[in-house]
């Protein structure tokens, strides 16, 4: 990119890493500089808790209100009734309104620790406002003419389900109007000049910078956040267990902690820039540590976050839990810890769950094949059933995990 920002905010999204494209960098970088901005993300209330794939966003979004600018966080409690089709393979299922609105109820509780609500700070609102008791007629008449079915086809995120032969509902196609008309109305009620999101919402974001400009003539802009993966491929947010649930009463901060101290040692540096607010010089020397250091580095990261989401006590209690954990018994006390929670042995869980889930492996095919090279010892033992299945009473104080000749690891049970 030759273009240099001048403000603080841009500044900021560029040098941490999270600036994928922007509908017009300098125009937009002007208005930032002039004064005060309004920008919005919209998340569908399709889960009960927010995961680590939306950390990044929510992130952006408090950084922008660091940086002196007002932040909207759009609930769907009404695009949430059609469900969005972007690259997504089947339609979602459909939820009911109390459904919808307790799912709403959880992740305001994660905005909450990020972002300052009231006093014309940050707000929180819903687009069921409008689109609850939008005329169907009235709105196609007034908003649906400016669409293009042809155009709407060629957004990639339709366009790959379509080529795959799949099946894509009338009702998932008003997805991108109705999306495109909370922006306008956005700007309109608002004020709001700036939608943000991931790179996959890049289409729907130019849909409601192309309606607003046609029915209020207005200048506003889109920007979008790189969709991140890890070193090794994996999908930021994911692990072979499930998602990475924000709310503590879906996953524990013990847990959370523990899946940031599990960062792959060439991802620790780029996470530290965007997950936490560590100056930049601080999270690449760190970034570029080595060996035992590394692993330093990695608890830095997963106490600055774990203190951002459940508080500095959080992650504090979290810390000491693994160094206790680590440091009794004498078995593996050399080893690199991996710790799991009791619960993931509920009903027991197989050596290819247990690789795939701690991180050991990154994915459940790797493990298989592990396995199958006759890679996989536990406790020094060879193992050849990828359906073995383990328990917390044979796992006990500690068990060593080899995986080949020369990387070992102490699997302990927490919680």
């Amino acid at each position: 990119m030759t273009y240099r920002p001048k403000s603080e905010f841009l500044t900021v999204m560029v040098e941490r890493g999270y600036l994928a494209d922007c509908t017009d960098l300098q125009a937009l970088d002007d208005a930032l500089t002039e004064g005060p901005v309004t920008a919005y993300i919209g998340y569908d209330a399709t889960a009960a808790s927010l995961h680590v794939g939306h950390l990044l966003n929510i992130m952006m979004l408090r950084w922008f209100q660091k940086t002196g600018n007002k932040p909207i966080t759009l609930m769907g409690g009404g695009t949430t009734k059609v469900g969005d089709p972007s690259f997504r393979s089947e339609e979602r299922p459909l939820l009911g309104p109390e459904q919808i609105q307790s799912n709403i109820d959880g992740m305001a509780q994660v905005f909450a620790r990020y972002l300052r609500y009231g006093d014309g700070a940050a707000m929180m609102l819903n687009n069921a406002e409008w689109l609850d008791g939008l005329n169907y007629l009235d709105f196609l008449r007034d908003i649906g003419r400016h669409f293009s079915v042809n155009r709407m086809l060629s957004f990639e995120s339709v366009k790959s389900r379509l080529d795959r032969e799949q099946s894509l509902s009338f009702l998932e196609f008003n997805y991108m109007i109705l999306q495109a008309y909370d922006f306008l109305e956005l700007y309109r009620r608002y004020g709001c000049r700036l939608q943000m999101g991931g790179s996959d919402q890049w289409g729907n974001i130019i849909n409601g910078i192309d309606l607003t400009r046609r029915v209020l003539d207005a200048e506003i802009w889109g920007l979008t956040s790189p969709l991140l993966t890890t070193s090794d491929g994996r999908k930021m947010g994911k692990s072979a267990g499930g998602a990475v649930w924000l709310n503590g009463a879906m996953l524990s901060p013990y847990e959370f902690w523990q899946f940031w101290r599990n960062t792959t040692d060439a991802d620790v540096g780029r996470f530290l820039k965007l997950y936490t607010e560590l100056p930049v010089a601080e999270c690449e020397r760190l970034g570029a540590l080595e060996g035992q250091a590394i692993n330093d580095a990695k608890i830095v990261l997963a106490n600055e976050v774990t203190t951002l989401l459940h508080g500095a006590e959080a992650a504090a209690s979290a810390e000491a839990t693994a160094r206790q954990v680590f440091e009794q018994g004498g078995t593996g006390a050399d080893l690199e810890l991996v710790a799991m929670p009791a619960s993931a042995f509920e009903g027991g869980l197989s050596v290819v769950q247990m690789l795939a889930q701690s991180g050991l492996t990154a994915s459940g095919k790797e493990a298989k094949r592990l396995i199958a090279e006759g890679g996989l010892r536990l406790n020094n033992d060879a193992v050849a059933d990828p359906q073995r299945v383990l328990t917390v009473d044979e796992i006990g104080e500690g068990m060593k995990v080899s995986l080949g000749k020369k990387k070992h690891r102490m699997l302990r049970i927490v919680g």
